[in-house]
């Protein structure tokens, strides 16, 4: 059980492992025992935490009316971590059918009414992705937080459902702001204009090439999906980071002619 978490922890790092974890899931879930079925949704949890890939909604949406109510209670709940923080629509939807499905059953009603919370996270402004600065930096805390959850719903029925259900707050070390938010020295609220777009892998490319693809410009502050980098739109300020994620501290350029 341990290991198959394990699988999503080594391939969670980038996209291509994650994609091939994927498919030693979904073998997984058609070939193993009962046990290793409910710790994969989990397991697709901690490999999307705040990336709602269609792929994995759809999994999890199947599982969520399993047969074994603790599959059902682990793929609800998994549906609230790939989806929190990001106000995904599809996902409220499914969540809003199941709260409707098992409105009899208090437990599985308990943990759709997690998962929707999770979802609208902070109203939107939060994330759980243990990856910061460009996704090059890990938070091992975020990941302890959440492993620590992920772990604890090994057990559902005696800890989660049990009277353990406060080992939900260690999520919390997980929660960190997904907005950007720039402020000028006197670290006074500074909006600026900023091109959001899809992130490029620029590294050993020669010159200076596009950082980002497909942007659209917005006014500080700005929310960041998974995937997306901001550039300042303005050469009137410089920012004192040379990643432009959370909270940004901007000088005025004084090279920048009036």
């Amino acid at each position: 059980m341990v290991a198959v978490i394990g699988i999503a922890l080594i391939a969670m790092a980038e996209e291509l492992g994650a994609e091939m974890a994927l498919r030693s899931y979904s073998n997984l879930l058609r070939y193993g025992e009962p046990c290793i079925r409910r710790v994969v949704p989990l397991a697709l949890a901690m490999l999307s935490a705040s990336n709602p890939k269609l792929e994995i909604i759809d999994t999890l949406s199947k599982l969520s009316h399993d047969s074994d109510s603790e599959v059902a209670h682990n793929a609800i709940f998994a549906m609230g971590i790939v989806g929190s923080g990001t106000n995904n629509a599809r996902l409220a939807n499914m969540l809003r059918q199941l709260a409707q499905y098992y409105h009899k059953d208090a437990n599985n009603l308990f943990m759709v009414r997690l998962a929707q919370g999770l979802v609208h996270l902070g109203k939107g402004t939060l994330t759980l992705s243990p990856y910061h600065s460009d996704r090059m930096l890990m938070s091992r805390v975020a990941v302890g937080g959440l492993l620590g959850v992920i772990v604890a719903f090994m057990d559902v029925n005696n800890l989660i459902i049990g009277k353990s259900h406060y080992l939900l707050y260690h999520l919390v070390s997980a929660i960190q702001p997904r907005m950007l938010v720039t402020f000028n020295e006197d670290l006074k609220p500074l909006p600026v204009p900023v091109r959001v777009g899809q992130a490029v892998d620029v590294v050993g490319q020669a010159g200076k090439p596009k950082t980002i693809t497909g942007f659209q410009t917005h006014t500080t502050p700005v929310l960041l999906a998974h995937g997306e980098r901001a550039e300042l739109g303005t050469n009137e300020y410089t920012p004192l980071t040379p990643v432009m994620e959370g909270f940004v501290i901007l000088r005025k350029n004084e090279d920048m002619e009036e």
